[in-house]
């Protein structure tokens, strides 16, 4: 061997010893870096005329295990979406406040109905307390605040998770552009023999990011460009990137929905002119449209069913009785004309009273079936002395007495009104005690509110002839008390809604069976996420040990590896002195 072959094999020593040596370093110095995966510089000898003639780094390349690879992105797709649950349904518990011990303290909707209870059975032990009657409005004024705020909190929850979806569709975008640029760089730094191993860890990182917003599908191509598709096979990436677009409402309300047949609610989330809104089940995306579109949804119709069968019961009690003094007007809360069919039976009594209940005159009807609409009962009413009847210009009835300083009073007597038989004045909704279509506007009615003294604690006289003078309104009856009182703590029917099934019940613990719903879907929620995270952790460290840096070995490689680099140098100076020593000799005898 020549001296300038070992002079060359000495050199190329050197030069792969510290090609590894800065890769060993960038390894150790990476070692807490995000998604770096250890870099190997690959050493190979290189041959001359069959002789050795020294090495050569031919690449620098990570260590990936492909399989892991896409268990873990399937795993951080699933925390995604057990993420995004766990938090809102934690945010959608709190709003239903909470329970202290026996359930008759705390904020929840079953505590507060609770304390209505409470107020209620009150009044029925002393009807004519005016403060009394006063605690019981201000209590069913404190239910009605606590729908209309679970409501509108469950509303600006759906908003909330709607600018999510938004946030989440843009940040897609950014990870998608940023794998179609890593595609480009690493087949470019391919095609001219530079290492690509800190770009793919970049790229998979992107794509990790896109996985924990939505579930999707990749390959690498045999050029090494990764390709992502959406689960169900639509392109996110090729050969360029593919955005998505979603526009969040602007505002929300309990009737807004997703219908894609049906524009005016939430929009799609687009691709390439496709609404895939329905093809993305996990991710946090996958798990915010589920949030929008039915849990949250879900919630609301829970909370409007004990709404809506709360004031159809409220009411039903409320139109058996009247204030005293009874109200000069009563207005209607059914819309009606005229022409509205009056399918019904039995009789009913409306009267005129005085301030303190003495009758005035009054008017029988003792069968409703003799009249077949809304307009003959008007004829009917306006045909006796001292009563007046209308239809205003919102289509609702209005009855009045004509005296100065009277007030009407209807019992309802044996009147059954419609398909659901209800008492006239109820049907009506002449004397109704709260207003509501649902949670969100549930309220008690504004006049109640203003002067609780209207609230129904006496009953008008049902005997079989009333006497002008008489005393029909009787102050201090605990019928009309008693009758609330029983039907706030009785049986009523609520239907299978939302996955809580159809029950019978009181309204206290239907709204607690509201709250345990709920705290059941949370805490199912909690153990998911935590179930998930540590299975995204299990691969994640799995892949860390598989392919990230372990900084011991990594210690001791670089170690040997200066002492390479030093055999290596003192090999080179050696050759250097004989090559000196050579030259010397021949000068030497040349001279």
């Amino acid at each position: 061997m020549s001296i300038s072959s070992a002079s060359y094999i000495a050199y190329s020593a050197l030069m792969a010893t510290q090609v590894q040596m800065t890769v060993a370093s960038a390894n150790i110095a990476n070692a807490d870096t995000q998604g770096y995966t250890e870099k190997t510089a690959n050493q190979a000898a290189v041959y001359s005329s069959g002789a050795g003639a020294g090495v050569s780094i031919t690449s620098i390349t990570g260590s990936v295990d492909q399989f892991l690879m896409k268990s873990l992105v399937g795993a951080t797709s699933d925390l995604g979406s057990a993420d995004s649950l766990n938090n809102y349904l934690n945010q959608l518990q709190s709003l239903y406040g909470n329970t202290i011990g026996d359930g008759t303290s705390g904020t929840s909707l079953g505590n507060t109905l609770a304390s209505l209870e409470s107020a209620i059975s009150s009044l029925a032990n002393n009807p004519s307390d005016a403060s009394l009657g006063a605690n019981v409005v201000q209590a069913l004024d404190t239910v009605a605040s606590q729908l209309r705020q679970t409501s509108s909190g469950i509303q600006q929850l759906r908003g909330n998770v709607d600018q999510d979806i938004g946030s989440s569709v843009t940040d897609v975008n950014k990870q998608l552009q940023l794998i179609d640029s890593l595609n480009k760089q690493i087949a470019q730094a391919s095609g001219s023999g530079q290492p690509t191993g800190d770009l793919e860890d970049q790229r998979n990182t992107a794509l990790q990011d896109v996985a924990s917003k939505m579930d999707i599908s990749y390959f690498t191509g045999a050029n090494g460009s990764l390709q992502v598709y959406t689960a169900s096979g639509q392109a996110l990436v090729d050969s360029t990137a593919h955005a998505l677009s979603y526009t969040p409402a602007a505002t929300v309300t309990a009737g807004m929905t997703y219908n894609p047949s049906s524009p005016g609610g939430f929009g799609g989330i687009m691709l390439n002119g496709m609404d895939i809104t329905s093809q993305i089940t996990s991710g946090s995306i996958g798990a915010l449209v589920s949030l929008r579109d039915t849990v949250l949804p879900g919630a609301q119709s829970q909370l409007d069913q004990l709404a809506d069968q709360l004031a159809t019961s409220l009411n039903a009690v409320h139109n058996q009785g009247t204030s005293l003094p009874p109200p000069a007007t009563l207005t209607g809360t059914a819309a009606v004309t005229s022409a509205t069919p009056l399918s019904g039976t039995g009789s009913v009594r409306i009267a005129v009273t005085d301030a303190q209940g003495n009758l005035v005159t009054s008017l029988d009807i003792p069968d409703l079936s003799s009249y077949s609409t809304v307009g003959d009962l008007v004829t009917k009413i306006n045909s006796t002395t001292g009563l007046s009847a209308s239809i205003d210009s919102n289509g609702h009835l209005v009855i009045a007495a004509t005296g100065s300083g009277d007030g009407v009073a209807i019992n309802e007597m044996s009147s059954a009104v419609g398909a659901g038989g209800q008492g006239l004045s109820d049907w009506l909704g002449l004397n109704d005690l709260v207003t509501a279509s649902g949670a969100s506007n549930f309220a008690v009615r504004s006049d109640i509110l203003s002067n609780p003294g209207l609230l129904a604690t006496s009953s008008l006289d049902s005997s079989a002839s009333l006497t002008n003078g008489a005393q029909v309104l009787s102050p201090g009856s605990a019928s009309i008390a008693n009758s609330l009182y029983s039907t706030m703590t009785g049986s009523t029917d609520f239907s299978s809604v939302a996955g809580l099934g159809a029950t019978t019940t009181s309204f206290a613990d239907y709204a607690g069976d509201i709250v345990g719903n709920v705290a059941s879907k949370a805490s199912q929620a909690s153990d998911a996420y935590k179930s998930k995270q540590a299975l995204q952790s299990t691969f994640s460290s799995t892949m860390s040990s598989n392919s990230g840096v372990n900084l011991d070995e990594e210690t001791a490689r670089l170690s040997s590896l200066q002492n390479e680099y030093t055999a290596s140098a003192e090999l080179l100076q050696v050759i250097n002195q004989m090559f000196t020593a050579l030259m010397t000799a021949v000068q030497t005898a040349t001279a």
